[in-house]
């Protein structure tokens, strides 16, 4: 929901209610509001939010969960979470031997691809996952 993200990109900017409330021109007691879920930003104060933290305006108002991890926060604009792969017994979508080996990647691993408006990104699950749950664990603080 709107309000998680609100919270997971307030955190991840560093961030008070107030810092980011000024930074869009209202009060901190209105986007205490927004972030608990009692509001909601109309338009024009959601496009501010989504252009501070530099993501799409769709990206502020959806959740995105992703298999093993849960809800992730929203992606900057250009960068994409497609989710996992699995890897062939033989190492099929065509990794290089030499990259297998430097990754230590085995048929049956699971993968995270990622990408941008210039490439993709492939990231094994395990570390993917373990530094979100870091992430994840430092926003519950």
């Amino acid at each position: 929901m709107l309000r998680d993200n609100l919270y997971m990109l307030r955190k991840m900017n560093g961030y008070s209610q107030e810092e980011i409330a000024g930074r869009i021109g209202i009060s901190r007691q209105a986007y205490a509001k927004w972030e608990s879920g009692e509001t909601i930003p109309d338009v024009d104060k959601a496009a501010k939010l989504a252009k501070e933290y530099k993501i799409s305006l769709d990206a502020l108002i959806k959740n995105v969960t992703a298999e093993g991890i849960g809800m992730i926060p929203p992606a900057p604009k250009g960068k994409n979470l497609w989710g996992s792969l699995t890897l062939g017994d033989r190492g099929q979508i065509v990794i290089p031997k030499a990259a297998r080996d430097k990754f230590d990647l085995k048929g049956g691993d699971r993968l995270i691809l990622l990408s941008n408006d210039n490439g993709l990104a492939l990231v094994p699950a395990e570390n993917f996952e373990k530094q979100m749950q870091e992430f994840m664990d430092l926003l519950s603080k």
